[in-house]
């Protein structure tokens, strides 16, 4: 037997054999987005325990409740009727201050804003026909010249038929408005300053118009729900910065709604049921508090600081948290409502602080969104790695299982949308995933012409996908050709590519592998 030599190898250095066994569920291990400098280890926070739009009762419950429903019913048919009667008067109050109007740069006359205080009584009727016979007030609004512009915390449609009757100010307001029946004549004649919150250019105007009226003591207050969307009142969630960019002192306003049987907050609660449940109270309460105003410190302090400023006074007086959600976790909480979720809150991920940390829009996240639901999660808000990879468009193998492990922190075969979430944003902030974008366009054959191809597609991935068959390799293709013409431009390279930012995965350097199905075999070479 000859002597061993010590010095040489087992095996030759030029391949690795290594046996495998295959199991059901990935258990791939290992980053496979080092290249782009992301952790090995990916953090997902815990989902927040606060829910800022959960209304406490949204249910008649308890033997009391179900007593004062019945006796007021027949009550509810005469507050009903004012309602609708006082809604009428205001309404053709409205229609005759408008009419012949076309001046909407410039403050409405004083003779149409005497002939709107007839809609502005029909308002407070219309809060008497709500139940509420009175109203609390603490401190007094600001005169207009000091404090050009109000802003509220928003917890029901009750303020702004409130802030109608006791100010008429002009109100920012979405553009949905204009078009409810009734409704979206009398907020015309407050000279509403529409804005589509998802558009840039249209936040732009409306911060515009907004410090152009403020300028102007012939326009009324300006009056601003910086919180973009209604919550139950006992918590405060982010503010925009619109009220806070034109740089005027601002007069912050609290309102609340104390009660012991019956939350008033509109959260999570359909406005039909709401109006059922006020019509059947004895009484409602509503209690407003004026606050000190506040003044921009110098010119040199920023909106975010201003706001901060505001913001924290609010939460004082008020004695609740402020969280980083936004009307983006409404939007977040409808979509899993609707499809079924056994518990939508968990969804919600505080929009605006994901937003700070990850440059990525509320936009982007509902469509994070609605791709997960595309993947079937279970009641509990779980998916399946085969339903993850047919919405991605991917074929069991090594990279695929590498790319789920990645993101199931928890290690159990299964992910939840906060981990999807955090895990495609993660990649995509990465300072390199532009570049590698680029680049992998330019590989698959985009340095040469405008345009790849598929078969260019199949190439330059090849060296990952060595088992996907040319159908598999097609129904990746299709995703990033959306017009369906066999060609992708860069723009829709790169923008697939930042809608399901995992892919960059299939783009970026791996380890060579070369994969042997059926025998457990990989060579690595």
């Amino acid at each position: 037997m000859a002597d061993a030599d010590l010095t040489a190898p087992l095996l030759s250095p030029d391949h690795i054999v290594l046996t495998v066994h295959s199991s059901a569920a990935p258990s791939a291990d290992g980053n496979p987005y080092r290249a782009l400098g992301c952790d090995d280890e990916l953090l997902v926070p815990p989902p927040t325990t606060l829910d800022p739009f959960r209304n406490g009762t949204p249910t008649v419950e308890g033997l009391y409740e179900w007593v004062k429903t019945v006796l007021c019913l027949p009550v509810a048919l005469l507050r009903l009727a004012l309602f609708g009667l006082c809604l009428a008067v205001g309404y053709v109050a409205t229609k005759v201050a408008l009419e012949g109007w076309k001046d909407k740069e410039n403050p409405m006359p004083k003779w149409r804003c005497r002939v709107m205080w007839i809609t502005r009584m029909c308002a407070r009727c219309i809060l008497f026909s709500f139940g509420y016979q009175w109203i609390k007030r603490k401190g007094k609004p600001a005169p207009r010249e000091i404090a050009p512009i109000i802003v509220s915390n928003h917890v029901s449609y009750i303020e702004p038929i409130f802030y109608f009757y006791e100010l008429f100010p002009t109100i920012v307001a979405s553009e949905s408005h204009d078009s409810i029946p009734f409704v979206g004549t009398i907020i015309r004649a407050m000279q509403v300053i529409y804005v589509n919150r998802f558009l840039p250019s249209s936040r732009r105007e409306a911060i515009r118009e907004i410090k152009r009226r403020a300028s102007c003591d012939k326009f009324p207050r300006v009056l601003l729900f910086p919180e973009g969307t209604t919550t139950n009142g006992r918590n405060l969630i982010s503010f925009q910065l619109g009220a806070f960019i034109p740089g005027y002192p601002i007069q912050p306003v609290i309102v609340r709604y104390p009660h012991v049987h019956f939350d008033q907050s509109w959260g999570n609660v359909s406005l039909g049921k709401l109006m059922i449940r006020m019509f059947t109270q004895f009484h409602n309460f509503f209690e407003i508090e004026y606050l000190p105003v506040v003044y921009p410190l110098d010119d040199k302090e920023t909106a975010v600081h201003f706001r901060e400023r505001t913001s924290r006074a609010l939460a004082t007086a008020m004695n609740a948290v402020q969280t980083g959600h936004s009307y983006g976790d409404t939007m977040l909480y409808l979509k899993a409502q609707e499809a079924k979720q056994e518990n939508p809150s968990s969804y919600m991920v505080e929009v605006t602080k994901f937003e700070a940390s990850f440059h990525v829009s509320s936009m982007e996240v509902v469509d994070f969104l609605d791709k997960f639901l595309a993947m079937n999660p279970d009641p509990s808000g779980r998916a399946q790695y085969h339903d993850f990879l047919r919405v991605l468009r991917l074929k069991a193998c090594p990279l695929s299982a590498k790319i789920f492990s990645f993101i199931d922190v928890e290690k159990c075969g299964t992910i939840t949308f906060r981990q999807f979430l955090y895990g495609s944003a993660h990649v995509m902030s990465q300072p390199g995933f532009h570049q590698a974008c680029e680049e992998a366009f330019a590989g698959c054959g985009g340095a040469v012409k405008p345009y790849i191809v598929e078969q260019e597609l199949r190439d330059f991935i090849q060296p990952v996908i060595i088992s996907w068959n040319a159908d598999e390799v097609n129904e990746l293709f299709m995703l990033f050709d959306n017009d369906n013409d066999g060609r992708v431009d860069k723009n829709d390279f790169v923008s697939c590519l930042r809608r399901n930012p995992l892919l960059i995965a299939f783009f970026t350097p791996q380890p060579k592998q070369k994969e042997f199905e059926g025998n457990g075999v990989i060579e690595i070479v």
